[in-house]
């Protein structure tokens, strides 16, 4: 198993790709904090994981604050006593708009999306060192590397998270510390309708029919849409002894999206 006697965190575990990840890294034999504000969420895939022989400590906390990010860490090294590695999950669409853009739309998609990533890896270093090395994960996006009109603050921030990790990943290479970033395109999961079915996004804000979706899948190079699962399986390789020598990437996850 590629985690074996590794303890780690996933943010934003409750559904989606985190609770994906976290099922998946206990399988790999890691002892895993799953970290969500969604009590009945974070409750269900401890209980799944547990169940499957897994082991697992659920940390309810609200990461759009300080006090949370750092909950979400230190209560995960309090249950198992050290940190090796972190797939720091959350993401938040935030406003489709520029023009009447609101302080409090834009406070929030910037501590949803990139302060409590830096928050969350400012508490996890110290415990890494003190393991002697460890690995971080970003969850990026395909708006990570190119613009998207239909969400230009997320894009903002989802590019920043890719230089947050690149500038980790050069200062913590000599204490054997590495950071990458995931970077999905469409996938299959909960947060997929609601970037469509904003109200102030031009031109869009229409139902998710099946009819849009099959439009929405014609895009991709793959012609379909990414699995929870998939990502999941990307970031268990970042994360792994098996990616020793790889710091610093953005690895998209996007059907070819990326490619053309």
């Amino acid at each position: 198993m590629r985690m074996q006697g590794k303890i780690g965190l996933v943010t934003a575990a409750a559904s989606g790709m985190g609770r994906a990840g976290a099922l998946l890294f206990a399988r790999e034999g890691a002892s895993v904090g799953v970290v969500d504000r969604d009590a009945a969420g974070v409750a269900a895939v401890v209980e799944q994981i547990r169940a499957a022989g897994g082991k697992a400590h659920g940390v309810v906390a609200d990461l759009a604050t300080d006090a949370g990010a750092r909950e979400a860490v230190s209560a995960t090294v309090a249950a198992f006593g050290g940190l090796d590695f972190a797939w720091n999950h959350l993401g938040h669409p935030g406003p489709a708009r520029v023009e009447g853009l609101s302080q409090s739309d834009f406070d929030l998609a910037v501590d949803l999306n990139l302060r409590s990533v830096i928050i969350t890896t400012e508490m996890a270093i110290p415990a890494m060192r003190a393991r002697g090395g460890g690995a971080f994960v970003f969850t990026g996006s395909t708006a990570s590397l190119v613009g998207s009109p239909y969400s230009p603050v997320y894009s903002a921030m989802k590019h920043a998270v890719v230089g947050f990790a690149k500038a980790l990943a050069l200062r913590l290479a000599p204490e054997n510390i590495r950071a990458n970033v995931v970077c999905p395109g469409p996938i299959d999961t909960p947060m997929l309708p609601v970037f469509g079915n904003r109200p102030d996004q031009p031109g869009r804000g229409e139902d998710m029919s099946e009819a849009k979706l099959a439009e929405r899948r014609k895009v991709v190079p793959l012609l379909r849409f990414g699995q929870p699962e998939e990502v999941a399986a990307a970031a268990l390789f970042l994360l792994s002894d098996d990616a020793s020598f790889i710091t610093g990437v953005a690895l998209p996850v996007d059907g070819g999206i990326t490619a053309k």
